[in-house]
């Protein structure tokens, strides 16, 4: 039991290390940007929607890890009981895992809308 605490509590932690040093590169990426952006989008619509991005990819990988940690911790103790259950467990932790993607993906078209 204390394992599979060990490593649900690792797994969040690299899952949060990642999308934080995600927000702060597009966060510190943002200035840059920022200045490079033409005279059709303004300065400050650009930091707008760079911070926008960044705070829709890191907090969906922060609730991924929450949700991946709860999951993944009663997947590996169903497992132990039946092994058998190795599909449909598969199935829910890629559920949880979509809530990153769907992060990502609302990022990537806010920052197709603004750049």
């Amino acid at each position: 039991m204390t394992t599979n605490k060990a490593a649900a509590a690792v797994a969040a932690f690299l899952t949060i290390f990642t999308a934080v040093l995600a927000t702060a590169a597009l966060l510190l990426g943002s200035t840059t940007l920022a200045a490079e952006a033409t005279a059709a989008v303004a300065p400050e619509v650009m930091r707008w929607g760079m911070m926008a991005a960044a705070i829709a990819a890191g907090l969906s990988a922060v609730g991924a890890a929450y949700a991946v940690a709860h999951v993944g911790s009663a997947a590996v103790g169903a497992l132990a009981e039946k092994p058998e259950l190795l599909g449909r467990v598969l199935i829910l932790v890629g559920l949880a895992e979509g809530i990153a993607i769907y992060g990502l993906i609302v990022a990537i078209l806010i920052l197709n809308r603004i750049g």
